[in-house]
């Protein structure tokens, strides 16, 4: 039996068609009726003579750090299963952070075989002050009571209870105002002290940020810096000292224009010993067009994006352009896409930059990341990021020292960077994980 803790849900339209279709609807009745627990009680009818005893669902859950153990110890009304051939129902559940700091999850319920009829999602929103017990029986709710319609698909099984209740929580009073207007603000700060007998270490930082989003507008600031210092006791004569600061404060303000159009504009101010900025300063206006709307963004996204605007750039040290100072324009256009399905997952960017002043001075950024299920129980998984460097206009004229090169102190020039990561996976034998067993933490 199940005690509901109070999640908020929206649930989208069941669907017989092939696709998925994603239409958020608000019903007040629909989560009244719904939030509470599914379970196999004990009831005493005994089944008729001529039923067949139903076979349990078949769930394929598909996440990533969404306390898997915990809703498959929690919610046993079903059998698990480790491939998606196997399953009945796939559930796809994602994430992504609210305008307070908190999450929002989306739960997709994909049929499967005889269910690919049914196709519905669910939703689940959590604050920044919700510890994780709060936020995992907020989930485990969301997955039973989106797993009712598959349990009830050819009829109400004679076995199954549901209890629903909203629990003491739902008696609070609705807030009806928002002192902070929707603003989240963040405050956080560090410093670490290393050393042995021939060396030091200081780390001190901190970051503040400050962020307001609605439907309609998103607004962020945020402020940030870092203080390393170590000393060499090699030459006791003479300790050799080392510092780097960081400092930056960046900010960001976008309008929506309906479901595939956005404008704002974005900027940072900065100084940084690494790149030989004692200051730098950008403010760039943008806009942005979404190939889908931005109400999928759970499933996929596919942005493009254009900005524009100066940059203004103070250096510690005269740079190989003999320069000190100066005052440049920069564009950048980027494409972003992003796909969750039941193949796997997809993220790709790709960024150019260019200053309008001398167009020889660019830069071509790639990331993208897959992973792919090709077969039962095999999947591949691959990572590229990979940059060709043709803008270090802040490099120092003199050349780095021996001590800058190994401790890290100085950008160094160079054409092109990259890293490439692959990987494979293949897991045979019983296809059922219901069983959580923690005895040793493993």
């Amino acid at each position: 039996m199940l005690a509901a803790l109070e999640p908020a849900f929206t649930s989208g339209v069941n669907t017989p068609a092939p696709g998925y279709v994603e239409g958020p609807v608000t019903s007040a009745t629909f989560v009244i009726l719904l939030l509470g627990a599914a379970s196999f009680g004990d009831r005493q009818d005994p089944p008729q003579a001529t039923a067949q005893p139903p076979s349990q669902l078949r769930v394929f859950l598909d996440c990533q750090d969404c306390f898997s153990d915990y809703l498959r110890s929690e919610v046993t009304f079903v059998d698990y299963v480790r491939d998606r051939a196997e399953a009945d129902v796939h559930v796809l559940l994602t994430d992504t952070s609210t305008g307070s700091g908190g999450r929002e999850y989306t739960a997709a319920f994909i049929g499967l075989g005889r269910y690919a009829a049914v196709k519905h999602t669910l939703k689940a929103f959590t604050t920044s002050d919700d510890p994780d017990d709060v936020v995992r029986r907020q989930l485990a709710t969301m997955i039973r009571v989106g797993l009712l319609t598959f349990v009830a698909h050819d009829g109400v099984p004679q076995r199954l209870e549901v209890d629903v209740g909203l629990g003491s929580e739902a008696a609070r009073p609705a807030v009806v105002g928002d002192r902070w207007n929707n603003w989240v603000f963040s405050l956080r700060g560090s410093a670490s002290f290393e050393g042995e007998e021939s060396s030091r270490e200081t780390q001190i930082g901190g970051s503040f940020s400050a962020d307001r989003i609605t439907p309609d507008w998103k607004m962020t600031f945020g402020l940030e810096f870092d203080h390393e210092r170590e000393r060499f006791d090699i030459d006791e004569d003479d300790p050799f000292e080392v510092e780097r600061r960081e400092r930056e404060l960046n900010w960001l303000v976008v309008k929506g224009l309906g479901e595939h159009w956005s404008i704002g504009a974005t900027g940072d101010v900065e100084s940084s010993t690494f790149e030989n900025l004692e200051l730098s300063m950008t403010a760039s206006p943008a806009i942005e067009y979404n190939f889908f709307p931005y109400s999928a963004y759970t499933r996929r996204q596919m942005r493009i994006l254009y900005a524009i605007g100066p940059r203004i750039v103070d250096y510690y040290e005269e740079t190989l352009f003999a320069k000190t100072e100066e005052t440049l324009t920069r564009h950048e256009l980027s494409a972003t896409f992003e796909q969750r399905e039941r193949w796997g997952t997809l993220d790709t960017r790709v960024e150019w930059s260019q200053y309008l002043h001398d167009l020889s001075l660019s830069r071509l950024e790639v990331d993208g990341e897959i992973s792919w299920r090709l077969a039962r129980g095999f999947s591949l998984n691959a990572e590229i990021n990979a940059s060709r460097i043709r803008d270090q206009l802040s490099l120092p004229r003199r050349g780095a020292t021996p001590e800058e090169i190994l401790l890290e102190l100085r950008e160094l020039q160079s054409g092109y960077d990259y890293r490439l990561s692959f990987g494979a996976t293949y897991t045979f034998g019983s296809i059922f994980s219901s069983v959580v067993n923690p005895r040793f933490g493993q």
